[in-house]
């Protein structure tokens, strides 16, 4: 049997469908399961065994072509999108199974319905639970809300590289900052927000401050770190080449992690290491992980949340309303009982 999953597109979406192809490869032991995903995306996957083959998404065409050559028998399409229907449809899967969304329910053979509320839009509720129903609807048990990764040799190394350049081994504790989000400016804390933190948890705990970011925010993180002034208080891109697994391994690494709502945020939650999200225009209902050691900081305003990229009134008072103080107290709380869970 063939089967291909066809995976998110956002990082962090893809994460939380790792308990769902958990089950997919454990129910499906003798099948040969294809992992369909962008190419940004497969470095998540590094060093996991779901999959006995990653294709990468070459536009609809190359990519459904890939597909027949293949002779897919199943599809799983974790992405809503009409693209990713029009593909498999192409491909010749022969079942075509995900979420009756975006006009595409024509071109599946098993289409299932959202959650949706009383005025029949869909209703903020987990992703990860709508990825679990995708694999119980093939035949799986219920995943469970267990998210995993891995992380391979050489990334563990570079990271170990990482901390060592950065003279984080006489620090009572390492902390990872990811100030960045890919979904737009909306999300974004304000930078001098995260310099205060950085500098009061060098400070006051005596913690090294790893500064995370990706290509495209790099000048975010070294403003981080210039205006928190402070020798502990590091960026990850003054220190070595960027790239995914890295990140995954230094926050395997790391004591906590204080992020915005995006993609690092579910790798902390992969390797149980504590974060605290601080959420602005987007739900916190649509991406809940049930991680048992995280906080989710959130201002509840009459305008929000509003799930656009970009403030619609300008003010942006969801995450500046949010202070350096109040997520410092947070942090101060799970590092604290990271401490008395190790003693």
């Amino acid at each position: 049997m063939n089967i291909a999953v066809v995976l998110p597109g956002w990082v962090g979406d893809a994460v939380m469908a790792t308990p769902a192809l958990r089950a997919l490869r454990s129910h499906f032991a003798g099948a040969r399961i294809i992992g369909v995903v962008k190419s940004y995306v497969a470095g998540v996957l590094s060093g996991g065994d779901w999959f006995d083959e990653l294709l990468l998404m070459e536009g609809v065409a190359a990519t459904a072509w890939a597909l027949r050559r293949r002779r897919i028998d199943l599809a799983v399409l974790f992405p809503n999108s009409f693209r990713s229907a029009l593909t498999a449809w192409l491909g010749g899967c022969k079942r075509r199974v995900g979420y009756a969304r975006y006009w595409r329910s024509p071109l599946l053979t098993d289409a299932l319905q959202p959650v949706r509320g009383s005025d029949r839009q869909p209703l903020p509720s987990p992703i990860l639970d709508a990825y679990n129903k995708l694999a119980e609807h093939v035949g799986c048990p219920p995943p469970g809300w267990r998210m995993e990764l891995d992380t391979t040799p050489d990334d563990e190394a570079a990271a170990a590289r990482v901390c060592d350049r950065a003279g984080f081994a006489a620090c009572a504790e390492v902390v990872c900052l990811n100030p960045g989000a890919a979904f737009g400016a909306a999300k974004h804390w304000p930078t001098p927000y995260f310099a205060e933190l950085a500098r009061d948890l060098a400070e006051r705990r005596g913690a090294g401050i790893l500064v995370l970011c990706g290509p495209a925010e790099r000048d975010l993180a070294r403003e981080v770190v210039t205006t928190a002034c402070h020798p502990r208080v590091r960026a990850l891109s003054d220190l070595a080449p960027l790239s995914l697994g890295l990140t995954k391994a230094l926050v395997r690494r790391c004591d906590l992690l204080v992020t915005t709502d995006s993609g690092p945020r579910h790798f902390a939650a992969a390797f149980n290491r504590p974060v605290v999200t601080l959420f602005g225009p987007t739900h916190t209902a649509w991406t809940e992980t049930y991680h048992p050691h995280a906080i989710h900081l959130q201002k509840r305003l009459d305008c929000g949340p509003c799930q656009r990229r970009v403030c619609p009134l300008g003010h942006h008072r969801c995450m500046r309303e949010l202070t350096p103080a109040e997520v410092f107290d947070a942090a101060a709380r799970l590092l604290r009982g990271r401490k008395g869970s190790a003693a």
